[in-house]
This record gives structure tokens, sequence and C-alpha cells, in this order.
């Protein structure tokens, strides 16, 4: 069985059980939700506005469908874990890891508005506090949230990156097909991403 999450100083994140449900359920859910990083240098969040639910190992878009490896290890295990991968072999990517134990889902986390530590994120990305491109792609919300492949298999119950409640409930959601996964034959056109109506840090508008 999953350990419970530790709740010291994190009332609102959210516990084990938002993790451990069916992959589309979460990445739907986790639009409106805050990811929260904390580092030395100091804590930022944001709200997030696009997300993808990746359901191996039958989905040949996602990493696990070639299998266990080293690489997707993290996905294999039991829910509410960070599985971080090099985008394009430049950019750190986040994935929550969710579902059960040996269930190879998750949900990638694809661009946050951002509400709190914008000055750290500001000079992490080299970009004014106002532009969308702070934090409006995989890549860029993990250089802004300082994430990297050291954060693999990160506890998203502990301390250091988590989900707070958010406020999903006021947020309209649309859902188009995934981006950037064309290799993936007809699972291409499954609409697993996920994504807050007219939100202008939204990665790319939405396909038909």
């Amino acid at each position: 069985m999953p350990s419970a999450c530790r709740v010291t100083n994190l009332v609102l994140a959210e516990k084990r059980d938002f993790y451990a449900r069916p992959v589309l359920t979460v990445a739907r859910e986790c639009i409106g939700k805050v990811l929260v990083r904390r580092t030395p240098a100091g804590e930022t969040a944001g709200i997030i506005v696009e997300a993808e639910a990746y359901r191996g190992p039958l989905d040949l878009a996602a990493h696990s469908s070639r299998g266990l490896t080293r690489r997707t290890a993290a996905m294999f295990g039991p829910p509410g874990h960070a599985y971080v991968y090099l985008l394009y072999g430049i950019s750190w990517a986040l994935n929550l890891v969710v579902a059960d134990e040996g269930e190879p889902h998750a949900v990638l986390i694809r661009a946050i508005e951002p509400i709190r530590g914008i000055d750290l994120m500001v000079r992490r990305r080299g970009k004014p506090a106002t532009s969308r491109e702070l934090t409006n792609g995989p890549g860029k919300l993990t250089r802004a949230l300082a994430i990297t492949g050291a954060d693999y298999g990160c506890d998203l119950c502990g301390d250091e990156i988590f989900l707070e409640a958010g406020r999903g409930n006021r947020i309209s959601v649309g859902r188009s097909p995934r981006i950037n996964v064309d290799y993936a034959g007809g699972w291409v056109a499954r609409p697993w991403r996920f994504y807050a109506r007219g939100n202008r840090y939204v990665s790319v508008p939405p396909r038909n």
C-alpha cells in the first residue's frame, strides 16, 4: 500500500489518493491546481493550465510503451511521484505518476500561470514578468521552477514539489489531441490534452 503523504506544513497539498486514480481523471483535475516548488532560493508556484494524459504501456505516445527501463522505472512505481525526463535533449519535463503501482500512467504538466515567486522565475528564465513565455511550455515551466533530472522520483506528497487545491472549479476546461505525438499512430487523435480555455499561458492553440 502506498504510504500516506507527509502533511507537516502542507495542509493544502493534495494527498496520495488524488494521484491513485485513473490518468484521465487526474489530468482533467490538474487544471486549476497550483504546482508548488520549494528550493533554498525560495518558493515558486503557478496554476496548472495545460496537462496531458499518458496511459502506457498500450498508449504508443507514452514512454512506458517501451516497457520497464531505467528511464521509465518511476512510472511503474507507486502514484504520487515525479517522472522527469529530458525533452528534445535540452529541457526537463515534469510528469506526475498516477493510477496504481505497476500501471505506468502519467500526467505531463505542459503549462502554468505564475502566481508566486514570479521575480525568481524571471531571474531563472530571463523573461519579463508579464511575458507568457515565462511558463507556457513544459520545458519553460521547469526552468522557471528549477525542476531538473535531480527531481526524478521526487515524492509529490513531500515539501519540495507538490500540488495545492487551487481553483479548478472556476475554470472552463477544454480537451484536444496531445501535442507532438505524431509518431504514435492511432493514439495521436485521442483527446487527452486538457487546458484552461482562454488562458494566455496555454502553450499552443488547441487542434480541432
